[in-house]
């Protein structure tokens, strides 16, 4: 037995702490929004995953994106967990703030967020993509949908579902920013028909018999990128150990998150707390074990569920995966130019610390940059010609191109 301590993760974190490697600053705040999307950082702080690295994380529920922005950039926050979109917005200062040099860490978790529908537009009948998109070009009255902030990830999935059945996002709908833990007044009250959020609030919705999941963002990109942790660049450079030893930390709670069914059980249970996301269990734990009931009789294990490790699958920091969310900035106006994709990507994704960090703890690290997807309308995105896939869209809200503009 003894023969076995000096291999422990805890001495082995010692070293680190004790070393050359220690961390610059100890004591991190770290920003959440009550999603269940949250869980590694709830876990690593929580469940004893930070101390033998020599971190504490004090855990800071934001009341929204934008909030949660602000501090992260005035450095109020060290890091957080953040939307794709909304790291990516700073660092171009698209959104309405100056541009920042942001990091992304790591990937915090794939999949795991829904389309839901009004109870009203499930009594009229308004059940499938094809009902749908009949009554939004017959109804007089524009219907109107919320996702969570401008350039979020759920205003991209939003978005891309829409435009995928034939709807233009921001000609046949109109478009609101409402925070997660909102949604479901707002649907109550009739200020939106729809939105697009990550759980519990989509679960919480069809429980509480406040309509249906039309869609889930799985459906959509199996596999895709959802949150990060973020934080400013000048945070890495400042506190470059603290960073590897942060992302270790989590890449430990995110690796016992999906040890057991019982571990995911367990993360659902100490996420419904009042600190948390203040949500009723039964709320959390069927979506955060794949158990899926849309609210209209259909139930399935989808076998895309959240997921926050899969071995590391989940938090390598794809370079492709940054480069997407600039496309559809690209295609939807928000950039009204190329940016350079690639080069701005690998000033944001921290690959060589993650790698570093992920070899440290044990987790294999893909050596490739770039991964291939295919997404609901048959497109393949593998990050080989951004420029060209963000214009090779029908639907899209760029302006006309110039001839310099044009492809070759």
């Amino acid at each position: 037995m003894n023969d076995s301590v000096g291999n422990s993760p805890v001495n082995k974190a010692l070293a680190w702490v004790n070393g050359s490697d220690a961390p610059e600053k100890s004591s991190l705040d770290l920003g959440f929004m009550a999603l269940t999307d949250c869980a590694s950082l709830v876990v690593a702080a929580t469940q004893g995953f930070a101390q033998p690295y020599g971190l504490t994380l004090n855990l800071k529920r934001q009341s929204s994106w934008a909030n949660l922005r602000d501090k992260l950039v005035s450095g109020e926050l060290d890091a957080a967990h953040s939307l794709y979109g909304l790291v990516y917005a700073v660092h171009l200062g698209i959104g309405g703030v100056a541009s920042t040099d942001m990091a992304v860490l790591m990937g915090l978790n794939q999949n795991g967020q829904s389309i839901n529908l009004s109870h009203d537009l499930q009594q009229q009948g308004v059940v499938t993509p094809d009902a749908l998109d009949r009554h939004v070009h017959q109804s007089r009255t524009k219907l109107t949908f919320a996702q969570t902030f401008p350039t979020g990830t759920h205003a991209m999935w939003l978005y891309y579902w829409l435009a995928s059945q034939g709807i233009h996002p921001l000609q046949d709908v109109n478009s609101v920013v409402v925070p997660p833990p909102q949604m479901l007044a707002h649907l109550q009250a009739g200020r939106i028909d729809g939105f697009c959020v990550g759980e519990p609030w989509c679960a919480s919705a069809v429980k509480q018999n406040q309509g249906f999941t039309l869609a889930t963002t799985q459906a959509i990109w199996p596999n895709h990128p959802e949150k990060v942790l973020g934080c400013t660049q000048a945070f890495v450079d400042q506190y470059p150990n603290t960073a590897r030893l942060l992302v270790m930390a989590i890449l430990e709670a995110s690796r016992f998150i999906e040890e057991s069914q019982e571990n995911r059980r367990s993360t659902a249970q100490l996420l419904s707390a009042r600190d948390y996301l203040d949500t009723p269990l039964d709320c959390i734990e069927p979506r955060l074990l794949g158990a899926y009931d849309d609210g209209l009789g259909n139930q399935w294990q989808d076998p895309h569920a959240l997921r926050f490790f899969a071995d590391g699958e989940v938090n390598l920091p794809y370079l492709c995966d940054g480069m997407w969310f600039m496309t559809q900035f690209r295609r939807w106006g928000l950039l009204r130019e190329d940016p350079d994709y690639l080069g701005v990507a690998r000033q944001v994704q921290q690959l060589d610390l993650y790698r570093q960090a992920a070899a440290a703890v044990g987790v294999a690290a893909n050596a490739q940059d770039m991964r291939s997807s295919q997404l609901i309308d048959g497109k393949i995105w593998d990050g080989s010609n951004p420029a060209a896939y963000a214009r090779s869209f029908r639907l899209h809200a760029m302006a006309e191109p110039s001839n310099r503009h044009a492809q070759r």
